[in-house]
């Protein structure tokens, strides 16, 4: 391995950590739950199983390739290797974030799709999908979780917890954040007595798509 690429495991792993422990300061995890991934090249850094997120140290680096196999580090990877080595083989992410964000989950439970309550659904592709339940850690949870990603950059499991890609740690984070938003922006306005809450056109997402395209800074 060359120094160019050790620095550049070395710059993510620190960006899966900073990550993984900004998900439980911010409530969207609890204890060991959970997990992140970047990308780098041929490589996935990934959170380990069962280690709490402020105890992860450089030397504690865990590396697969594309396949599952370890390349990295000499702790076990999360249980939910297969869900984000679907992801990379799938798409063009540089980055994953699970978490079992409370409003979300709840939200799994109850709908296939999250009503599209604001126009954030159109920030994660279109209206967020939730995967068929299937135990954690089993291919076939990948399976389900791909098939609610179609088009998307974010989903639901069911009775589990969300599931966002992006092209940076930093994209993947700030699209579960607007996914639990959204989540608890529908949980709210559906528990007010005699109400219904209005729900946003499939052409008014798609506007809002195209609009999506120019905001920032241009560059």
């Amino acid at each position: 391995m060359s120094d160019q690429q050790r620095d550049a495991i070395g710059r993510a792993w620190d960006g899966v950590v900073a990550t993984a422990r900004r998900t439980a300061a911010d409530g969207l995890v609890v204890g060991t739950s959970g997990n992140v991934s970047a990308r780098v090249g041929g490589t996935v850094l990934v959170t380990p199983s069962g280690v709490p997120y402020d105890r992860l140290r450089p030397e504690d680096a865990v590396g697969v390739d594309l396949e599952g196999n370890r390349v990295l580090g000499e702790l076990a990877p999360t249980s939910e290797l297969p869900l984000h080595l679907a992801v990379y083989r799938n798409s063009d992410a540089a980055a994953v974030v699970h978490t079992h964000a409370v409003h979300a989950t709840a939200v799994s439970t109850l709908v296939p799709e999250v009503p599209s309550v604001h126009y954030a659904a159109a920030m994660l592709g279109g209206p967020v999908r939730v995967a068929a339940y299937a135990r954690y850690g089993t291919e076939e949870l990948a399976e389900n979780m791909l098939a609610a990603l179609r088009g998307r950059t974010g989903c639901l499991l069911r009775n589990h917890g969300t599931v966002t890609y992006g092209a940076t740690l930093d994209e993947a984070y700030d699209r579960t954040a607007q996914l639990e938003w959204l989540c608890r922006l529908w949980l709210t306005a559906s528990s007010v007595p005699g109400h219904t809450p209005a729900l946003l056109s499939p052409a008014q997402l798609r506007d809002v798509q195209e609009a999506l395209k120019e905001y920032g800074q241009p560059g």
